[in-house]
């Protein structure tokens, strides 16, 4: 069957978000992580302790500069690396690892002013948690949007408060609509993650996560595997026998009946993640980042299917 599916320039049967930044800005656009280290409500005792039970030491931001550096040098560092690679390309600085809404607003503008005002920067990227967005802090966002290219991530990870609560989030789902409200009522793009393989989560719970996500005014989606890292609550309930690892072949069947619940519109930002070599203990087929992806291509294939493809049956 041939790829008709309209967001696509080569033969994806999903909305990816290369497809997408080159359409809007005409080349190669990628993120440049930054590391401002502000913490976390559930790390410091305000919300909780110990982070979230799947997150490393480094609040997942393994890939992110240096925070005893500058924005400025962790910046131009990335890009030194980055430019071998992509030398004409444009970069949104991506405020990833922690919470990046979680300080005083004033001290979030200056961050923000200083990340949009670098070299060849076209918009930027900001990971938070929703119980981190207040009224002052969505006006304050929806001015930089009218600004720029501005995209707020979003961690949800899964809509289900029981699993939610095992995996010590601390913030229901309710607290997360709360927070993405506020965000589009000031006209700000919001992405948001969700996690597959979350243990007592079976596949139909993966896949209602997605469903409802997808009913939402979003603009984009990240679609994660669960990583077990070193060090890590969840790892302990690895060892312990708590829960087993997705094995390829199932994760690949999720994230397709995944795509088929999702809206065309909406921006699949990520299919699976990158865990830290050094730190990941399962599941390590997931090292192999191409051949997960390709599965994913071959999957849809196979079905003739593509994203939104159960929404345009049931209209």
């Amino acid at each position: 069957m041939m790829n008709s599916f309209p967001y696509s320039d080569d033969n994806k049967r999903y909305h990816s978000y290369s497809y997408y930044l080159k359409k809007r800005f005409g080349r190669k656009v990628y993120k440049v992580p930054l590391n401002t280290d502000l913490g976390c409500p559930n790390r410091d005792g305000s919300k909780g302790v110990g982070g979230c039970a799947f997150c490393s030491a480094k609040l997942s931001g393994d890939f992110a500069g240096d925070p005893r550096t500058t924005i400025e040098e962790q910046y131009a560092n990335v890009r030194t690396v980055m430019e071998k690679k992509w030398a004409d390309g444009l970069c949104i600085p991506y405020f990833q690892a922690g919470s990046n809404t979680y300080a005083p607003t004033e001290k979030l503008r200056e961050m923000y002013e200083c990340a949009l005002g670098l070299e060849n920067a076209v918009g930027l990227s900001i990971a938070t948690r929703a119980d981190c967005i207040d009224e002052e802090k969505a006006a304050m966002l929806g001015e930089f949007a009218k600004r720029t290219y501005l995209t707020v991530e979003l961690g949800l990870q899964t809509v289900f408060d029981k699993t939610a609560l095992a995996m010590n989030r601390c913030h229901t789902y309710a607290d997360f609509l709360h927070g993405y409200e506020l965000l589009r009522k000031n006209g700000v793009n919001v992405c948001v993650h969700l996690i597959n393989g979350l243990p007592g989560e079976p596949p139909d719970m993966m896949c209602e996560s997605a469903r409802r996500v997808g009913q939402l005014d979003i603009h984009a989606v990240k679609l994660h595997l669960l990583h077990i890292l070193k060090n890590t609550q969840l790892a302990a309930m690895y060892e312990q026998g708590q829960f087993r690892a997705l094995e390829m072949e199932e994760y690949i069947n999720i994230i397709c009946d995944q795509l088929e619940l999702l809206p065309p519109h909406i921006i699949i930002e990520r299919l699976t993640g990158d865990g830290d070599r050094e730190e990941l203990i399962a599941p390590l087929w997931s090292r192999d980042k191409r051949r997960v992806l390709n599965g994913i291509d071959m999957e849809l294939a196979r079905r003739s299917s593509q994203q939104g493809l159960c929404l345009i049956h049931n209209s």
